[in-house]
């Protein structure tokens, strides 16, 4: 059974809403109505089973890391007409990982999540984000594994070798190929673990020159 710990809604008497944008942050949905949004942490079906955003439906990035997302789902919609992103998760407060943090420590789980005690990571600055594609009727494309799936199955160097053993298929494959395509396109990198998951810059450029979301 999941369980339910609802985070906080306010900082400060703000909603995450409110110092989200008040750090910089940009609302990407409506930059670009084709793109989809369905925060995984805003209900219990994630790899945590726990809700994380009670009130937080919609997807905030640093602005440079916006415009990047933006180029790629043009992209994807060259190649693809009918096909849009569906972004999974985005900008994640210093709140809400040291939540998720607290949900996994001491599990196998917690090498999956940055500790809060070493800075986060790239979530934490609005330069991360986890994403699929969907098709013409809005349901997610055939990956192989959900979007949070933490295990083997969803590491991308072993795809050929996945297709091969029967435990993903080739769509599936080519999928995962078109999504990192039009990302690297829009100017990401995908981490290797993840299938979901790109960044804008790497870590130690983040640090350097951008402002965690320390709330």
């Amino acid at each position: 059974m999941a369980v339910v710990l609802f985070c906080q809604s306010t900082v400060n008497g703000q909603t995450l809403n409110e110092k989200l944008k008040e750090a910089g942050m940009v609302d990407v949905g409506s930059m670009d109505t084709t793109i989809m949004v369905d925060l995984m942490y805003s209900h219990p079906d994630n790899f945590t089973g726990v809700v994380l955003y009670n009130d937080l439906n919609k997807a905030y990035l640093h602005p440079e890391a916006a415009e990047a997302l933006l180029k790629a789902n043009r992209e994807l919609r060259q190649i693809h007409p009918g096909y849009r992103l569906l972004i999974k998760d985005a900008s994640r407060p210093m709140s809400v990982q040291r939540k998720m943090y607290k949900v996994v420590q001491g599990t196998p789980m917690a090498p999956y999540v940055s500790n809060p005690k070493n800075g986060g990571g790239l979530h934490n600055y609005g330069l991360a984000v986890d994403i699929t594609i969907a098709d013409e009727n809005g349901n997610e494309l055939p990956m192989g594994t959900k979007v949070d799936h933490l295990g083997k199955e969803a590491n991308i160097d072993k795809e050929i070798l996945l297709v091969k053993l029967g435990v993903i298929s080739e769509t599936e494959r080519q999928n995962r190929l078109l999504l990192r395509r039009v990302m690297k396109a829009g100017g990401f990198t995908p981490l290797r673990s993840e299938w979901w998951h790109f960044n804008l810059v790497s870590r130690a450029v983040a640090k350097a020159r951008y402002k965690r979301l320390d709330f």
